[in-house]
């Protein structure tokens, strides 16, 4: 993975900084020869990125970060709630059969089954169907509280979690989604699910703003 890439006004804007800092947008273009309008996407370019950091009536300083450290602080700042998308869920009373056709038609791997008031009571992942499915039973007869994932041994997230540490359990669990979920006073409700499509979504976005 690399990182951003300056081109040579951003460098030279950078060395001026750090020689000089801090130090104010008209005298860095100045010392370049340049109007403010001009620098004015450098600058905020090289803000954004994390290279330089800007105070009010003072000017811009160096933040003193290498380019891996800025790529490494941004990725730590992304959140679960940045990129997670709308969870699929079942009733835990629905059939095997239902829920495989449920599972085919929203095109994911992972169903959430939820009771009649809408609360988290299990997991079922493509492999729990799959594995159901093998052999000679009647699936339409099969309810899916019979062969998913219970509380307690769902792995969760909530909206403000680090999307790296999610990414983590992820890995560890060798699983494919997490729900995200809010307490309330019925008990978990999910409000959005994590899975691994996502977690290239953020890489993509990443790469889009320039930072991989």
């Amino acid at each position: 993975m690399s990182t951003i890439e300056l081109n040579k006004r951003q460098e030279q804007i950078v060395q001026i900084v750090k020689d000089n800092g801090p130090i104010t947008g008209e005298s860095i273009a100045d010392q370049l020869n340049l109007t403010r309008a001009t620098l004015r996407p450098d600058l905020a370019i090289l803000t954004m990125s994390g290279y330089l950091d800007a105070r009010p009536r003072v000017g811009y300083y160096f933040t003193g970060k290498t380019g891996s450290q800025v790529l490494t602080d941004k990725i730590k700042k992304l959140q679960v709630k940045d990129f997670q998308s709308i969870p699929v869920v079942v009733a835990e009373n629905v059939s095997v059969y239902d829920a495989i056709v449920t599972m085919f038609l929203e095109d994911v791997g992972t169903l959430f089954v939820v009771d009649q008031g809408s609360i988290l009571v299990g997991v079922l992942s493509r492999k729990d169907l799959l594995r159901t499915s093998i052999g000679k039973q009647e699936l339409s007869t099969i309810p899916v509280n019979i062969i998913m994932t219970r509380m307690p041994n769902i792995t969760m997230c909530e909206r403000e979690d680090s999307l790296i540490d999610v990414a983590q359990k992820l890995i560890e669990k060798q699983i494919d989604a997490l729900p995200v979920v809010k307490l309330t006073e019925k008990g978990i409700e999910v409000i959005g699910r994590i899975t691994k499509t996502n977690m290239t979504k953020a890489l993509v976005s990443l790469a889009i703003d320039g930072l991989v």
